[in-house]
Formats: C-alpha cells, structure tokens, sequence
C-alpha cells in the first residue's frame, strides 16, 4: 500500500510542479491554488509512505517521479524539445526508479 501511495504522491508532484509553471510567477489565481492544494497533497502523502518506506527510497522515487512526469508533460504540453540526449536521460531516471525499487526490501 505504500508504494503505490508513494506512486500518487509523485503524480501529485507533476500536477504541482505542472500548476507552478502555468500560474506565470504566481500572478494566475486558480493555478496558483491547484499548485498549493497539490503540493500539501503531494506532502502529505509522501509523509503517509514514509511510515512505512526508508527515507532515501521514498524521496528518490518521489523526486524521479515527480521528474519524470514533469518531462513529459514539458514535451507534450509546452512544446519543449524532446532530443535523444533528453529521452536518454529520461531513460537513466527510469532505470533508477525500478534499481531502487528492486534494493529496497517489501
């Protein structure tokens, strides 16, 4: 159960980071409260895991999800460049993702 918690606590993290960048420096008002409502949602859920997950594989696969999705969404929503050095940097987090995945026990 944690884990997949951990896993909606890293979505939650591109919809915050996603609500950031659309809020243009914070002057748009309903961005601006998607990205808060998600950031504390984001946290606290990441807390939740933390009872149960160590601290360093909870954190990194929070961050590498919350990374990764950022990346896609940057392609897919605003047009940022998508070139084989930034598919295969994504491909690193991936891999790092499931490697500290498989380490940590349960």
């Amino acid at each position: 159960m944690a884990w997949l918690v951990l896993f909606f606590a890293g979505l939650f993290e591109v919809v915050w980071a996603t609500a950031m960048k659309m809020s243009e420096g914070f002057t748009k008002a309903v961005p601006t409260g998607i990205m808060v409502a998600a950031m504390l949602l984001s946290f606290i859920l990441l807390a939740w895991s933390m009872r149960v997950l160590p601290l360093g594989t909870a954190y990194t696969i929070w961050t590498g999800i919350g990374a990764l999705g950022a990346f896609i969404v940057g392609v897919a929503v605003f047009g940022e460049p998508l070139g084989f050095l930034r598919i295969f940097a994504a491909l690193l987090i991936v891999s790092g993702l499931v490697l500290m995945k498989l380490a940590t026990p349960g």
